[in-house]
């Protein structure tokens, strides 16, 4: 089985020898990188996403799509009642033609309206980002220029890394550090549009961080993905190389029962989503589409799923009482008494 990578973020932890996919303690044990390192480092997870870059599902892709850049105003210390009053106005928003019903067309566009809030405030983290690794301000950056602000990040000197870089001296990093850097490299160059130049746009470091935002990046995420699980070699995936677990050993039950349950979602997803044709084998062309956050057809699924969850009465829409019944589902927030005075209120 492929090692998953031992990196600083989620996005790079594709090395990690013998880490288990149920509870990643090998990332999780690591201190928290700093603001400067989080503003020009990739992030470990990407919004609106279908799976992240080491190969587990979003498990909170439902909820992103479903909220957009309203996910932070629900959370488990949020007043039930102002829940409640706020899923009542999404659900007024996302019914379009105000029929008391939301049906898979309307959701649908919904969840494609709420995956470009995540894009917009991708691009908007991206200013900040870009303006962190580009002091002159020239509108582009060097991999060195790029290099020099990470290994800062880092702790190092600044000054001292630019003129050992400059002179080619040997910076002396030790192994993990090293490691990620190459991995940054790899992917800085992928993000390099034709002509490559070597030099990232503001644009093309939207892409460098966020691969979501390019089609050549999601590709390249894709590769990495089927890299790091394919056990044949045949740039395929298999059910059972899809759904085996890494190298490592149970503790304990439940530990067992975890793993039971990533295996069950995991086999779901294969067979009823990602697996296109039904053919039994996962192509890059098939995980590319399933991963593409603006795929309409996906959006679509995606709708159909999310209203089969909470229809209660099997009318194939969505009724105000269900989703406020399965709230917690949509928003991760469980709200009390969720049918008291709803139509008063609606």
């Amino acid at each position: 089985m492929a090692l998953w990578r031992n990196l600083l973020t989620m996005w790079l932890l594709l090395h990690v020898a013998h880490a288990r996919p149920a509870n990643m303690s090998a990332f999780k044990d690591k201190p928290q990188t700093g603001k400067d390192e989080n503003e020009i480092l990739p992030p470990d997870h990407l919004n609106g996403v279908k799976m992240e870059i080491d190969g587990h599902l979003n498990k909170g892709f439902h909820k992103e799509v479903f909220l957009g850049k309203e996910m932070e105003e629900f959370d488990e210390d949020s007043e039930p009642r102002r829940n409640r009053k706020k899923l009542i106005e999404i659900f007024t928003k996302v019914d379009f033609n105000q029929d008391k019903s939301v049906s898979a067309k309307e959701m649908q566009r919904w969840i494609m309206e709420k995956t470009e809030e995540h894009f917009e405030e991708a691009m908007k983290e991206n200013k900040n980002s870009f303006r962190a690794v580009d002091p002159d301000g020239d509108g582009h950056v060097t991999w060195d220029e790029y290099r020099v602000k990470f290994l800062a990040s880092k702790g190092l000197n600044e000054i001292e890394v630019r003129e050992k870089i400059k002179n080619n001296e040997d910076l002396k990093l030790d192994e993990e550090t090293q490691e990620v850097l190459e991995s940054l490299k790899d992917r800085w160059f992928q993000a390099d549009n034709p002509p490559a130049d070597q030099l990232l746009t503001e644009e093309e470091f939207l892409s460098f961080l966020h691969p979501e935002h390019s089609k050549g990046m999601l590709r390249y995420m894709v590769k990495e993905i089927v890299r790091d699980l394919d056990q044949d070699g045949d740039k395929k995936l298999t059910l059972s190389e899809f759904i085996s677990l890494p190298v490592g050993t149970v503790e304990n039950q439940q530990a067992q029962d975890i793993d039971d349950d990533w295996v069950r979602e995991r086999k779901k997803e294969f067979e009823e989503v990602i697996d296109g044709n039904r053919d039994g084998i996962v192509t890059m062309e098939e995980l590319e589409e399933y991963m593409d956050p603006m795929n309409e057809h996906n959006a679509l699924n995606e709708a159909r799923q999310m209203i089969a969850v909470a229809d209660e009465n099997q009318n194939h829409n969505l009724e105000l009482e269900e989703i406020l019944k399965y709230s917690e589902y949509f928003t991760g927030s469980k709200l009390m008494d969720y049918a008291r005075n709803v139509h008063e209120e609606f």
